[in-house]
């Protein structure tokens, strides 16, 4: 199987790749698959011009000439891409919004409408075959609401896809905190290692992945006190 992983974070040492990492690690318990990890941040990709010049040339690629046409090359070639980034202003940073703008040579022009009435690109690429995974991590201290807008666009970018947002995963790099950590951490790579079989996580695994490590009263306090 061939795993893309776009890394978001701008971080070298990145709380939410923690995760992604120890869901890899279960994934390939079983069997070893092809997995390509882009840091993103390390990459050369510029904002979309909006010029629909990918538009005119039908070829899967970009008009713009830099590091996001070999990205679109393994995107469409994948059998599972994970998206794993920080939450920045309620939704994914910068750098990595400007790679997924710039997947629009992965669709054309022409639109259609599905039985339920949404209307999309026709896509250039064969996506029924691809899976798609967001992790996402959160400096917040509880769930509520600070996920909305991410879970909204991820909803339609990527047609409804498995996702996982964790919140108070600074806490992953506190050596203090590896008492409440790992043990997260390891749940990941359980998850991974089921999710490996089918491609399907159960809520109660998500809800289990997604709960806070310790209360949003403690966790406030720490944070306040560093």
């Amino acid at each position: 199987m061939k795993i893309l992983v776009l890394n978001g974070s701008p971080k070298k040492k990145s709380d939410t790749f923690r995760l992604t990492d120890a869901f890899l690690k279960g994934m390939n318990k079983a069997e070893k698959h092809d997995v390509t990890v882009i840091n993103v941040i390390e990459k050369n990709i510029a904002p979309c011009q909006g010029c629909f010049g990918c538009w005119a040339k039908m070829d899967g690629h970009c008009v713009i000439n830099d590091d996001q046409n070999a990205i679109l090359d393994l995107y469409k070639d994948a059998d599972l891409i994970i998206w794993s980034f920080p939450l920045y202003c309620y939704a994914m940073p910068s750098h990595l919004k400007a790679l997924l703008d710039r997947t629009i040579p992965l669709v054309k022009m022409k639109m259609v409408q599905g039985e339920d009435g949404t209307v999309t690109h026709e896509p250039l690429a064969d996506f029924s075959k691809i899976h798609t995974l967001v992790i996402c991590g959160s400096g917040f201290p509880d769930w509520e609401g600070n996920f909305d807008g991410l879970k909204a666009m991820c909803k339609q970018c990527f047609c409804g896809p498995d996702m996982i947002c964790v919140p108070e995963t600074p806490l992953l790099n506190v050596p203090a905190a590896a008492v409440i950590a790992d043990p997260l951490l390891a749940k990941f790579e359980k998850a991974g290692e089921a999710y490996s079989k089918d491609f399907t996580l159960t809520a109660e695994t998500i809800a289990e992945l997604e709960r806070p490590m310790i209360s949003k009263e403690d966790y406030i306090r720490n944070v306040n006190g560093m």
